[in-house]
C-alpha cells in the first residue's frame, strides 16, 4: 500500500473514531444535564407543595375558629352598604392579656365614563376596598369551639366578598404576629416532604430548615448545613403584603451520587463500548503497521537472501565450467580444488536454509530439542574452538575467563553451542578492525552468566531493543559491509528461551557490544 494512501486512512479511521467518543461524551453530558434540571424542577415542585399544604392547613384551621366565633359572637360583623367592621376578642393565657381587634372594609363605587376606554358602554361601574385595622389590648378572654370545615365554608359562601376578605386579612394579620415554631412543626414537613419527594422517585435522604430573613429558626433538621451553591429554597407563608420573610431550604448531601446512578447503566455501557471500539481500532492499527514493516523485512530479507545465494552459485559455475576446460580436467589437484569449492559454497547455502527452517519450526514449536546435563564452560570452550582460525586469520585474539565454580546446566549442547557460536561469529562480523574478544562466566545466585564482550562498532539504543527480532538488520545507509539476514539473533533468542534462560544485550556506538546470557544451574 501506498505511505501516503496508509497515512490517509489512519487519519481518517482516528478522526471518526475521536468523533465518535466526542458524540457519545455530549450525549452522556446532555442526558447528565437533562436528568440533574429534571431533578431541580422535581424537587422545586415538592417544596411549593409542601409550602402550600401547611399555609392552607393553617388557613383551614384559622377560618374554622373564625366561623366558631362568627357563631357564638367573639366576632361581631357589622355589615352596612358601605362599611363592613369585624371586631376580635382574642384572650392570650401566656401573658394575661386580651387582644381586641378590629378591620374595617369600605367600598366605594364609581360610574366611568367608557369613553376613556373605548369599550362600546355608556359609562363603567368601578368598585374600591379600602381598609383600616388596628389592635388594643385589654383584658383577658379565650376563644374555644370548632366545627368542620364544610360547615365553616358553607357560612362564610354566605358572607358577601368584602367580608371574605376581611376574614382573609385577618387570618394573615394574626398568623404573621406567631412565631414560625408555632405555626409549625419539623415532623410535618418531614412527612410531606418525604411523601412528595417519593412520588417523584427521588429516594435519598436530605436535610431541610426554614430560615427567617436568611437567620435559621428552631425549625430544622439535626445535620442541615446552609450551601448557597446545592441548597434549594422556595417561600414559606406569605403576609397581607403577598411577601415572605421564610423561606423552606433543602439539602441533598448524595444528590451528585443520586444524579449519577440514574444514568449510571447507560454511562457504564458506553464506555464499555467505546472502549472496545478503541481497543479493537487500535489492534487493527497495530497489526496494520506490524504486517507494513514485516512485509519490508521480508522484502529485505529475500533481497539479503538473494544476494546472498548468487555469489556461492557464481562460484559454483565458475567451477564447474572451469572443471570442464579441456586443459584443467587432467589436472586433478586443480579439479579437486575447484570440487572442494563446490562443496563449500554448497555447504554455505545449505547453512543458510537450514536457519530459516529452524527458526519456522521453533515458532511452529516443532523442533525436538531433547536436553540433558552438561558443563556450561566446556560448551564455551568448545564454541570458541569453531572461531578461533576465522579470528586468527583476521588477526584477531580471544581472551577466556571461565570463572565460574559450577557450571552444570540441563541443555541441548548442539543448539547451545550453536547459540554461543551465532554471539561469537556476531562479535566477529561487527568488529572492523582485529576482533578483540572476552568472554567469561559467573555465577548470580543459582543462575550461571555467561558475557561476550567485543570491542567493534556498537549498536544505537533503538537497535539494542529490536536486535532480537527475526529478520531486523540495523540500518546502515547505503554501507553493506556485514552480510547477514537477521536471524541468527532471533534463533538465539528463542533456544535460550526454550533453555529456561535469558539474553540481553548492553551497547554503545563505536565502543562495541556485551552479550549476556543467563541459565539456571541444576544441583
Amino acid at each position: 500500500m501506498n505511505k501516503r494512501i496508509f497515512f490517509v486512512l489512519v487519519v481518517l479511521m482516528s478522526c471518526s473514531l475521536i468523533g465518535i467518543i466526542l458524540v457519545q461524551a455530549y450525549y452522556i453530558n446532555n442526558s447528565l444535564q437533562n436528568t440533574e434540571k429534571q431533578f431541580n424542577f422535581n424537587v422545586r415542585k415538592a417544596l411549593s407543595y409542601v409550602s402550600n399544604i401547611v399555609e392552607n392547613e393553617e388557613k383551614e384551621d384559622y377560618l374554622r375558629k373564625f366561623n366558631d366565633l362568627l357563631s357564638n359572637g367573639s366576632i361581631n360583623v357589622n355589615d352596612t352598604t358601605a362599611i363592613i367592621n369585624i371586631y376580635i376578642k382574642e384572650d392570650n393565657p401566656d401573658t394575661n392579656e386580651t387582644v381586641i381587634y378590629r378591620n374595617g372594609i369600605l367600598e366605594e363605587n364609581y360610574k366611568v365614563s367608557s369613553a376613556l376606554f373605548d369599550i362600546g358602554l355608556d359609562s363603567l361601574n368601578v368598585k374600591r376596598i379600602l381598609q383600616k385595622r388596628e389592635t388594643e389590648i385589654i383584658e383577658n378572654n379565650s376563644i374555644d369551639g370548632s366545627k368542620n370545615l364544610s360547615s365553616m365554608l358553607a357560612r362564610l359562601s354566605k358572607l358577601n366578598e368584602s367580608t371574605r376578605i376581611a376574614l382573609e386579612t385577618v387570618y394573615k394579620d394574626k398568623a404573621y404576629l406567631k412565631p414560625i415554631h408555632k405555626r409549625v412543626n419539623v415532623d410535618k414537613i418531614n412527612r410531606l416532604l418525604a411523601l412528595k419527594l417519593l412520588e417523584n422517585d427521588i429516594n435519598i435522604g436530605y436535610e431541610f430548615a426554614i430560615y427567617s430573613n436568611d437567620l435559621a429558626t428552631k425549625i430544622k433538621t439535626q445535620d442541615f448545613q446552609l450551601n448557597p451553591a446545592s441548597t434549594f429554597s422556595v417561600p414559606f407563608f406569605y403576609n397581607e403584603n403577598d411577601k415572605s420573610n421564610y423561606r423552606l431550604l433543602v439539602n441533598f448531601p448524595e444528590r451528585k451520587k443520586f444524579i449519577l446512578s440514574s444514568i449510571l447503566t447507560m454511562l457504564i455501557l458506553s464506555i464499555v463500548f467505546t472502549l472496545i471500539i478503541v481497543i479493537a481500532y487500535s489492534s487493527a492499527l497495530y497489526q496494520l503497521i506490524k504486517q507494513r514493516q514485516i512485509s519490508e523485512i521480508k522484502t529485505d530479507f529475500i533481497n539479503n537472501m538473494t544476494h546472498e545465494f548468487k555469489t556461492p552459485i557464481a562460484t559454483i559455475n565458475l567451477a564447474l565450467d572451469s572443471i570442464r576446460n579441456p586443459k584443467i580436467i587432467d589436472d586433478k589437484e586443480k579439479v579437486l580444488r575447484y570440487l572442494g569449492m563446490i562443496k563449500e559454497e554448497n555447504k554455505r547455502m545449505h547453512a543458510q536454509v537450514e536457519n530459516v527452517l529452524r527458526i519456522s519450526k521453533l515458532e511452529k514449536n516443532e523442533l525436538n530439542i531433547s536436553k540433558e546435563r552438561v558443563e556450561l564452560n566446556d560448551l564455551v570452550e568448545d564454541a570458541i574452538s569453531h572461531v578461533e582460525l576465522i579470528i586468527e586469520d583476521r588477526g584477531g585474539h580471544i581472551e577466556t575467563h571461565l570463572d565460574a565454580q559450577k557450571s552444570s546446566v540441563l541443555a541441548n549442547e548442539t543448539h547451545f553451542t550453536n547459540v554461543l557460536v551465532n554471539v561469537l561469529d556476531n562479535a566477529i562480523k561487527y568488529s572492523p578492525e582485529a576482533p578483540k574478544i572476552i568472554v567469561t562466566t559467573e555465577l548470580a545466585g543459582n543462575n550461571i552468566l555467561v558475557h561476550i564482550k567485543d570491542h567493534g562498532s556498537g549498536m544505537s539504543k533503538a537497535a539494542q531493543k529490536r536486535v532480537f527480532e527475526k529478520f531486523y538488520r540495523e540500518h546502515t545507509g547505503n554501507i553493506h559491509n556485514v552480510k547477514g539476514h537477521g536471524l541468527g539473533l532471533a534463533y538465539v533468542k528463542r533456544i535460550v528461551e526454550d533453555h529456561q534462560g535469558h539474553i540481553s544485550v548492553e551497547s554503545e556506538k563505536e565502543k562495541g557490544s556485551t552479550f549476556t546470557i543467563k541459565l539456571p544451574l541444576i544441583s
